[in-house]
Formats: structure tokens, sequence, C-alpha cells
């Protein structure tokens, strides 16, 4: 991990020196930025290693609760835990009105190494398997999310656009359409300005088919740690810069039961040390042909699919999206050129050769996401299986049975007993993010919901 030091923060407040306040992002084991804000004086301990948080602070579920199942000879008695920043992450904040910069940092064992808690370390190990082998895979992801109509009512709505001439709302499939554009230009140029201030390389926006929805992507990167940390401040930029403009946005994985669900999608490649893209075909066709280290990469990723899957819809709603016809993959099906499959080859040049993996919800921890993608990519490249025949381009799959786990105590169990990812992420990571779904899932599941008392109340 490449900490700060002292000198990038002399420079940045001699750049920036109205900046008293600084947001100190702690990445956690759920892909949530908690925060700590503190003031100028305290700029210098951060920097220079001297700054302590609870040990526990990455392992919290969703709701700040700890969970039994955490090693107690790890976090027992709540720990201080050194924190660091981030090299080139600190930046200013321009949706707040008051002068602010964030930064962010890692849990860490060392001056150059992080612990084993920290959400960013499994992806580390899986990169270190590449690069024993003279390998370097690069990443591209694709964010959906929701905006959110501001309003007291008990359910969200999203935000439509407006029909100019009768001031009605938006309904329907709106998929790329300039006037959503229109209505939205103040908001998305916000985002795009912040993301140039939070050096976060945006690359296209676009309004998705459900309205309300939109999808946006960032710039491939040849080192998958730095991919996630712009996905993690990506979704950060688009909920701040919406609260500015006055609305919500949601990375929920299925906000709406008659929407779409929004998803994270992982576009990956890997490069040899001469910089081939090991997938291309040295002699190209049309259509192309999948080579066999391809194959063998894509039967690495439906191998380990279902043992993944609770990386990849960590939450009891993120099992809202995995059906037929719902937008979202139903089984571990592959194929080219086709939005249907769960692993996608898309349209690209040999040197662009990818994978693109759609199974992930957008509520999932990219970090995490990535780890699980590169770790069954690797693991297939190793056992050089093929993965039968792929789905022809015009097959229709919008009634196909789900076949994926649609339940997060069942993916809870393959994760548990998984015979490939132990080995890539490590067993203690695995026990401990285990156990903290688990105790999720026991939380939510003892909550009694309205439904219960709109159904049976009256009738038992």
């Amino acid at each position: 991990m490449n900490f700060a030091q002292p000198k990038e923060l002399e420079q940045f407040l001699a750049a920036n020196p109205d900046i008293q306040l600084l947001e100190v992002l702690m990445p956690d084991i759920n892909g949530l930025l908690r925060c700590k804000r503190i003031q100028r004086a305290e700029f210098g301990a951060l920097f220079s290693g001297n700054f302590s948080v609870p040990r526990t602070v990455p392992l919290l579920g969703v709701r700040g609760n700890f969970y039994e199942g955490v090693p107690q000879s790890e976090v027992g008695g709540d720990p201080d835990q050194i924190i660091r920043p981030i090299s080139g992450t600190l930046a200013r904040v321009p949706w707040y009105a008051t002068p602010m910069a964030q930064v962010l940092t890692g849990f860490a064992r060392t001056e150059e190494h992080i612990e084993w808690l920290d959400p960013r370390s499994p992806l580390l190990a899986v990169l270190e398997r590449y690069a024993a082998d003279g390998l370097r895979p690069t990443v591209v992801t694709e964010l959906e999310f929701y905006l959110l109509a501001n309003g007291d009512a008990d359910r969200p709505e999203p935000l439509l656009g407006k029909i100019p001439g009768i001031g009605h709302r938006q309904e329907g499939i709106q998929y790329c359409m300039p006037d959503d554009l229109f209505d939205c230009d103040e908001f998305l140029n916000d985002v795009r300005a912040a993301c140039e201030i939070q050096s976060v390389p945006l690359t296209a926006i676009h309004s998705e088919f459900s309205p309300g929805q939109w999808e946006i992507n960032t710039h491939h990167q040849d080192d998958a740690v730095v991919a996630g940390n712009h996905a993690l401040l990506l979704r950060r930029i688009v909920k701040g810069v919406a609260r500015r403009h006055g609305f919500g946005a949601t990375f929920m994985a299925k906000p709406f039961a008659e929407l779409a669900g929004s998803g994270l999608h992982i576009h990956a490649s890997v490069y040899d040390a001469d910089g081939n893209n090991v997938f291309a075909d040295p002699e190209p066709v049309d259509p192309p042909r999948l080579m066999p280290t391809l194959r063998h990469a894509v039967s690495g990723l439906g191998d380990t699919i279902d043992q993944a899957m609770l990386l990849f819809a960590p939450n009891p709603n993120s099992y809202r999206r995995f059906k037929a016809g719902a937008f979202a993959p139903s089984g571990a099906s592959w194929g080219y050129d086709h939005r249907e499959v769960a692993l996608r080859i898309p349209r690209a040049s040999e040197h662009n050769r990818r994978i693109e993996h759609r199974i992930a919800g957008a509520d999932a921890n990219p970090h995490l996401v990535l780890a699980a993608v590169l770790a069954g990519m690797h693991a297939g490249l190793a056992r050089k299986r093929d993965p039968g025949e792929p789905i022809p381009r015009e097959a229709d799959l919008s009634e196909d049975s789900t076949t994926l786990p649609t339940r997060l105590d069942e993916a809870i169990t393959l994760f548990r007993e998984g015979d490939t990812l132990p080995d890539y992420l490590g067993q203690m990571f695995v026990d401990a993010y285990a156990a903290i779904r688990q105790g999720e899932s026991d939380h939510y599941h003892g909550e009694i919901p309205d439904l219960d008392y709109q159904w049976f109340l009256r009738a038992l």
C-alpha cells in the first residue's frame, strides 16, 4: 500500500491555505466509508503515522453493529489501530459550504503494509498471485444507481424527468435520453467537477432503462486496488453532490420492486510482462475466436460464482435482483456480446479483449468484488478447464430459471464451504466476513416488518 508522507500534506496545504478541516475516510468490510472529521492541528499526526482508531472499525456491520465470530484474539478489548493516509487521495470536498478536505486511509500494519482486516487486503493477496506469474490484470468498474426525489413519504421515489409543456413526470423506459441529461445537467456537471478535483477518472454517464436510474463509469486501471478506491470515492461523490442539489442517491441493489436493480459490473483483462493481452487471438477474425486462455478464465469464474456470491450480493436486499428478465443474470452463463449472461465477452479489439462480470450489485464492496473476480480468473488460468460452449448470441434468456443462490443464508454457507476463495483471500478474512454477514442476516430476519402486519395480523 502506497501511504502518503508528510510532504504531500505540506504541499496540499500550501495550495489550499483555507482548509481547516479534514475528513478521514476509513473503508470498512461492507464497502462503506466510515469517517472522522479532524482539525488542522491533527493533520500532522495522521500523516506521520501517529493517528489511531478502534481496531473494530473495519469489521462493523452496515448499521455499526459488532457481531460474534470475529476473532477475539484480534479485536478483544477493542484496541487501537494505526491508520495511514493513502498517497494521491488528499483532495478538497466541493459539495460542502465549509472549506473541507478528505483523504482515504488504510489500516496499517507497518509503514508499507496493511492489516488483514483492511478490506483491500484480500485483493492485494490475489494481485500477488498474478505478479508471481508475471501477469497484471487491468479492470474497469461500472456503477448503477438511482437518484431519489426529496420527500417525507415512508418509501422512496425515483427522481423522474419532467415532460416539457405539461409538467408531468416522465415514466417508463428512458435509456440514454438526452432530456434526462438536460434535466440533471447541474448535478452531472458537479459530479464531473468533483471527480476532477478528487482524481477519480470519470468516463461516461447515462440514464439507464428504468426511470431515475443512471450508470457511471470510470477509466480502466492496471492497479485493481486503485480501481476499487475510485469506485468507493465515486459513490461518495454521487451521494454528496445529490444532497447538495436537494435530492438523494442510492446504490442499493434493489430499491424498487417494480424497477430494475442496480449492479456493479467489472471488466477485466490480463496482460503479460510484455504488455500482451493473454486473452487475445494472434490472428484476429470477425466474429472473434474465443481463445483457450480466455475460456480458462471464464471457467474459473463459473466455478467460483456460487462460493463468491456473498461478496457479490452481501445484503438481504441484494438477492431481489436475481431473477430472469430483471436485467440481472439468473445463472452462471457466458457468451459473446450478450447482455443477459453473467460473464459477457464484449465486442472489442484483441488488445482490449476482456470479460465483463455482471453479477455483483452496486451495494457490494468494490475491493472484495474485484478480489473474487480476479481470484476466479486466476484459478481458471491455473486449472485450464473449458467452460463449455457460450450462449448463442441470439438466445433469449428472459425466462430462464434462476440457478444462482437466491438467499443470503444460502450464500453464507456456500462462502464458508468454498474450496478456492479461502486460499486466495485468507481463511481469517473468510471467517470474519462470514460471521459479520451471518450476524446481520440473523439481525435482519429477527425484525418484524410492516408486511407481517399487513398480511397476517388481521387474518390470524
